[in-house]
């Protein structure tokens, strides 16, 4: 090593800035007396130093204790400075070190070496203190920068931690809502006589704002319900879970379709009648900027005749027993946008072997990739083409077939349905 490496004379002393915090130095030269002058110096302005005579010496000593600034020369025999910053750079370590070399060199292509090597900044020899004191500040920025930067990446990972540990929990209670929700729907397929009634229920996330249902509307009488409420996520199913307690078939006393007979009894009211009172309490009653379209039936068991109240929920489907297809309704407004409105309630008959089907939007308004819908038209293209289909595997079968029409399982609307099949109970004839 030449004698030309020593620290340069100052033409003033550097200022003795007070450091606060002493950082470790480590000089790294092959030359104990280059170490010695450079050190001195480091001293005098407060740092804590260390000494290694090689390329060796010195990455033992940052595996035992990780230096914040290095001062490497770099030709030295064995491992080079450059060999040396390559593997100081190779250890792991959650802080950052700042590495100067020390050179001759100032070739375009030895810079662009040594920065390629993990190198911060260089000091061209002889050093100059002052030129050595500014260089070390700079690191002490960088140093410093990158210490609020660890802080702050540490709020942020522990920030972040809270946050999966709050989704994982708000995950885990979607999932027992959608329990919850599930369960509104006891029975997906039950036989009323030899007729057959199906229900399906898939949400568009955990839980989701449609609801389908059934209850007993007196002798021979079946009510139905079918309801999509505004929106998606966990408000929705909240208002769901509120409505299906004015459906209720397991408390008629509560359930707004029924009116109580003199002998004690239950038979449905007039649909349209039940509908209206909904849309009264939900405006008085409810502060929720949610509606809902709305569909109930009562069906005949012994004759096919079926009254069904409309509430803007799409047309229910009859399907003969031809596979013929006939779609018919009044409409209406959805529940809960409107006070003093009227509904309408209509009539429809089935025919042994018919069947009825309710659908939700999430059908006929499901787009595909370029994001045309299904439309009423497609919907009744599928139920003909799944004319011998029956019972929940209709459902099945549709959801199939609604997933390759949208190239892809992930709908983005609740899809919901009930399907009655009517066959005349033999009892009855």
């Amino acid at each position: 090593m030449q004698m030309s490496a020593s620290l340069s004379p100052e033409p003033s002393q550097p200022p003795q800035t007070e450091v606060v915090e002493k950082r470790l130095i480590l000089v790294v030269d092959d030359s104990r007396l280059q170490r010695k002058i450079l050190s001195s110096s480091l001293v005098r302005w407060g740092y804590d130093v260390i000494e290694a005579a090689s390329g060796e010496e010195a990455l033992d000593i940052c595996i035992a204790k990780r230096p914040e600034l290095v001062i490497s020369d770099w030709v030295m025999p064995t491992m080079d400075g450059i060999q040396f910053c390559k593997e100081f750079r190779a250890l792991t370590s959650d802080s950052y070190g700042y590495f100067i070399l020390l050179t001759s060199k100032s070739e375009k292509n030895d810079v662009a070496e040594g920065l390629d090597a993990g190198a911060d900044d260089f000091l061209t020899k002889p050093v100059n203190g002052n030129e050595l004191r500014a260089r070390i500040t700079a690191g002490e920025r960088i140093l410093k920068m990158q210490l609020e930067l660890t802080q702050k990446n540490r709020v942020i990972g522990d920030t972040l931690k809270e946050l999966q540990r709050l989704y994982d929990s708000l995950d885990n209670d979607l999932i027992e809502a959608n329990k919850l929700q599930e369960s509104l729907i006891p029975e997906r397929f039950k036989r009323i006589g030899d007729s057959h009634l199906s229900l399906f229920l898939r949400s568009s996330g955990h839980v989701g704002g449609d609801l389908v249902g059934h209850y007993s509307a007196g002798d021979g009488h079946l009510g139905l319900y079918s309801l999509d409420v505004s929106g998606h996520g966990i408000s929705s199913a909240l208002m769901t879970a509120r409505l299906a307690g004015y459906l209720s078939g397991s408390a008629p006393d509560q359930n707004i379709a029924l009116e109580k007979t003199d002998d004690g009894s239950y038979r449905s009211r007039p649909l349209f009648e039940a509908i209206e009172t909904l849309n009264e309490m939900v405006l008085d009653e409810m502060e929720t900027e949610h509606y809902f379209t709305l569909m109930l039936a009562d069906i005949n068991l012994k004759t096919g005749e079926v009254r069904l109240g409309q509430a803007g929920h799409p047309h229910p489907i009859v399907q003969r027993k031809s596979g013929d297809i006939v779609q018919t309704g009044t409409g209406g407004f959805p529940v809960g946008l409107m006070p003093d409105v009227t509904f309408e309630e209509f009539e429809m008959t089935l025919e042994p072997g018919d069947r009825l089907v309710i659908f939700s939007d999430g059908v006929t308004e499901c787009p595909n990739t370029t994001g045309q819908m299904l439309g009423e038209e497609g919907l009744e293209t599928y139920l003909r083409e799944m004319h011998h289909v029956t019972g929940p595997a209709l459902f099945e079968t549709l959801m199939w077939k609604l997933g390759e029409f949208a190239g892809t399982s992930d709908f983005p609307d609740d899809v919901s349905g009930i399907m009655f099949e009517f066959q005349l109970d033999p009892s009855e004839t």
